[in-house]
């Protein structure tokens, strides 16, 4: 391999490919891009000018003839996904795919399926995994600081559709089979898994369109999912900001302790406020601010620490990612069967 490794970027004009693009130069004496592959429709309006000179290739195949290269960050629509990331795959190159990395159930089978074949080190865009706060959470259940867990709240909402457009190809349904669910709210669904350390058992749930402005995609909806412990876990959330804004809170409840988590605290990196028992006369009540990230890029610093699980397990000291193929199949048949619940009205079984 090289030193640093070679990555190619697939992807150029991906919503989120500058910011990976200035993630990656967290690491430079580690990785460093070598090509690129522009993919939507050959646009590079978003290219960096420090990259305008790499070599570039108008589909993988010419990349995998032309380029040395280590690995590739895929960043393309769903529609995409599984074809690229098959080709990648059996050319031997690692993967990190930006989330949802597939669409539909059937493409996540055939990604996992091909991916797990090659024996290449496979990384996921869910980067809520290497969140202080999120981890904070997961070791407070592992070690049932909550008791039984009862209840599991995340709220999810964002910008409008209007604010890229409804023409984007987030909301075109033949590009991405599904909308906020698949793009956003996967985020949440995959951390649900993580945190509690369950499978989801069931789902039920109403989708669609709730804003003035009517897209072939869902713009929202809420999901109540059923935990292998029997924890309930629901999740709210939307297209519904008339600005580009976010709101983000969870709270997880249990027989012993109840948690707000406020990512978005400000002169913070998240909060959790933690309520806890009263033995005696005394309340345990306490806040934890994790420290302020000023680190650049998408995910800032638990992105690069993403980032540096990937190169661990390409380098043969870790056996495998924090995000594998198989929690990333998981989330896709929650996001699938989210939208299945919702259009045929009834609670569905995993």
């Amino acid at each position: 391999m090289s030193s640093p490794l070679k990555i190619a970027f697939v992807g150029v004009d991906n919503p989120h490919g500058a910011g990976w693009r200035d993630l990656l130069a967290n690491i430079p004496s580690e990785a460093r891009l070598s090509a690129v592959v522009p993919h939507f429709d050959g646009s590079i309006t978003s290219l960096e000018e420090k990259y305008s000179d790499l070599p570039r290739y108008n589909t993988v195949s010419e990349l995998i003839a032309h380029e040395q290269f280590d690995a590739a960050i895929v960043a393309v629509n769903n529609r995409n996904s599984v074809s690229v990331i098959e080709e990648l795959a059996a050319a031997g190159k690692h993967l990190l795919a930006e989330k949802p990395v597939a669409g539909r159930t059937e493409d996540a089978e055939r990604i996992k399926d091909a991916v797990d074949a090659a024996g290449v080190a496979f990384q996921t865009g869910y980067m809520w995994r290497y969140d202080d706060c999120a981890n904070r959470l997961k070791r407070m259940i592992a070690e049932d600081r909550f008791g039984k867990l009862i209840s599991m709240e995340a709220v999810y909402v964002t910008s409008d559709v209007n604010r890229r457009g409804p023409a984007h190809y987030l909301f075109d349904v033949n590009e991405s089979y599904a909308g906020f669910f698949s793009w956003l709210a996967c985020h949440h669904i995959d951390l649900l898994q993580y945190i509690s350390g369950q499978t989801v058992q069931s789902v039920t749930s109403r989708v669609g369109n709730f804003s003035s402005t009517k897209v072939d995609v869902e713009d929202g909806g809420t999901a109540i999912l059923d935990l292998a412990s029997g924890a309930i876990a629901t999740l709210i959330g939307g297209y519904w900001i008339p600005r580009w804004s976010g709101e983000v809170h969870w709270t997880i409840r249990g027989s012993k302790r109840w948690v707000h988590w406020n990512p978005n605290k400000p002169d913070t990196s998240g909060s959790l406020e933690i309520h806890g028992p009263q033995p005696q006369w005394y309340a345990m009540e306490e806040t934890y601010d994790a420290p302020i990230d000023s680190t650049p890029g998408y995910g800032g610093g638990p992105g690069v620490a993403l980032l540096e699980d990937w190169l661990s397990v390409i380098h043969g000291k870790s056996p495998a990612c924090r995000n594998t193929t198989e929690s990333m199949l998981a989330t896709v048949k929650v996001v699938d069967t989210i939208i299945q619940a919702s259009d045929e009205g009834r609670r569905i079984d995993l």
